[in-house]
């Protein structure tokens, strides 16, 4: 399953990083991504009871998301992300005992790295996608630098990604986009203002779309 999740993700193009200090409501705030277009979704593990939060997700949302788990710093949470429906993982560093568990377990994993040489050992040990974090103290320009030497190498920037930054890191060579607050607006999540997130979701999907189309002219 994982190359199709995988595709998945690449088509879609945007994960959402959904980081809240109240667990409460958050599979409406998954539903309210979805349908705007965003249907993948990242639980971090600095949410509360956040094990609960993937099941109740995964039990009434099934396959309309693409479910998974961020901020996964050992296996043993890997291991009970993934048993509670996680389909990838996300972790802030590079630990290659969660690439390997991920990769036992047939599951996508996204390990964080930040310079060229973590960058390529997460790739080098299995990564799907790097995801370079802490992205807005490198900026795009990181990025298209990486594509130099690393071609072969999928990235994915985390933090620092919003509606003005967006297209510039897919121009720079980003393969798809790790947004957090931006998307997930934590004053829309507390109120419950799901067709604000809805309307967020919209706008980032649309500069997706619209950033790839003119890449795909320039390259024709």
């Amino acid at each position: 399953m994982s190359e199709s999740h995988l595709q998945w993700m690449l088509d879609c193009g945007i994960v959402a990083v959904v980081r809240s200090p109240d667990p409460a409501g958050l599979v409406d705030v998954i539903a309210a991504l979805a349908e705007g277009g965003v249907s993948i979704a990242e639980v971090t593990f600095t949410v509360p009871n956040a094990i609960d939060v993937l099941r109740q997700t995964r039990q009434q949302l099934g396959n309309r998301v693409l479910l998974g788990a961020g901020t996964i710093l050992d296996s043993e949470t890997a291991r009970a992300a993934i048993l509670a429906g996680a389909e990838y993982l996300v972790t802030p560093t590079l630990n290659l005992e969660v690439i390997r568990l991920c990769k036992r377990y047939g599951k996508l994993v996204l390990p964080g790295a930040l310079t060229p040489t973590e960058i390529l050992t997460a790739w080098e040990a299995g990564a799907d996608i790097v995801k370079v974090f802490p992205a807005e103290v490198v900026g795009p320009a990181f990025f298209k630098a990486l594509r130099g030497p690393l071609p072969q190498v999928r990235l994915m920037p985390t933090g620092g990604v919003d509606l003005k930054t967006a297209a510039e890191f897919l121009h720079a060579g980003a393969c798809c986009l790790g947004i957090g607050s931006q998307l997930v607006d934590p004053h829309a999540v507390a109120q419950r203002d799901f067709a604000k997130i809805r309307e967020l979701a919209r706008q980032f999907v649309t500069i997706v779309q619209q950033t790839r189309a003119a890449r795909n002219g320039a390259a024709h």
